[in-house]
């Protein structure tokens, strides 16, 4: 690739005249040897595996094989048609959406991994529920993709994606950067907005543990991807409302690596810590080991 920070995304796209999408799609083709044409139906594939996860987790058992987990992105969807939701509207399906994602990979269902599985639902959730507002074409989230991709690639060079090595602020909070940077773009954003829409994500999401309960990567890890689309909306809106990230959003990715360096390594994907050694979470772990959990019905209460 011909940058390696936000920065150098941004003035290649000036240079070039490209979006991030479009100067991403150019890029991985000359990296992989590979017509644009070959790469962009790669992506399309991966698009169609979002969607049908999407649909899955809304219409189908998602009950995940620990009994822990389940059937949470019906309820909420179900709550935001009868109900009166507080959120609602646009961000509430964006919610609902996520959740539908990282229920689909608890229970064992195709996800994409964007960037970890852990935080599968981020931009699926983000992608589609503006899709079906904008009336967007495939085509164009594509285009979306190939920009959260290039923004990944960023932080995956600069910093971590992965929770076991920079905790839940490397896979949730990549994931909300990514999302928000790309849907700035969709929303018309130039690269500059885009990249301060970035670093307004992460920097909401710094010091965040990866605390798994039972290891598994369902508590807290499902909830924190259906807010993770909430803010991701947010912080795109404030990018495109001429917001910006008065520290560098390059400077971000390097704190995010400072901090996650730092972690201690109980906070770190080992359930050693947080919510996982709570007294609850000791106990869902005994039960794991020791017997089969009862699993959730969709009319339980909490």
């Amino acid at each position: 690739m011909n940058f390696r920070t936000l920065s150098e995304l941004a003035v290649l796209c000036e240079e070039r005249g490209l979006g991030i999408g479009a100067l991403m799609l150019e890029e991985q083709s000359a990296e992989s040897g590979r017509s644009k044409e070959q790469e962009f139906a790669t992506m399309k594939e991966y698009y169609g595996v979002m969607k049908e996860a999407v649909h899955r987790g809304l219409h189908e058992d998602t009950i995940s094989r620990s009994g822990l987990t389940g059937l949470d992105a019906q309820r909420v969807a179900a709550y935001n048609d009868v109900g009166e939701p507080t959120l609602g509207g646009p961000a509430g399906k964006a919610m609902a959406y996520a959740l539908a994602v990282s229920e689909v990979n608890a229970s064992m269902g195709r996800i994409i991994a964007t960037p970890t599985a852990g935080s599968c639902g981020i931009i699926p959730g983000v992608f589609l529920s503006c899709q079906e507002r904008f009336g967007w074409d495939d085509d164009t989230m594509v285009y979306g993709l190939f920009a959260a991709g290039a923004i990944g690639y960023v932080i995956a060079n600069n910093s971590f994606v992965s929770g076991a090595e920079g905790g839940c602020q490397a896979e949730v909070g990549s994931a909300i950067g990514m999302a928000a940077g790309a849907l700035t773009e969709l929303r018309g954003g130039s690269p500059a907005q885009a990249v301060h829409a970035v670093g307004l994500a992460l920097k909401n999401t710094l010091g965040l543990i990866c605390d798994p309960v039972g290891g598994l990567v369902e508590i807290p890890c499902i909830v924190r991807n259906g807010f993770g689309a909430v803010t991701a909306l947010a912080a795109a809106d404030m990018a495109l409302a001429g917001v910006r990230s008065v520290i560098p959003s390059d400077e971000v990715i390097q704190v995010m690596l400072e901090v996650g360096s730092a972690m201690p390594e109980k906070h770190r994907e080992t359930a050693g810590g947080g919510l996982a050694q709570t007294p609850t979470g000791r106990q869902i772990m005994q039960n794991l080991r020791g017997k089969k959990q009862a699993p959730p019905t969709l009319t339980e209460q909490p």
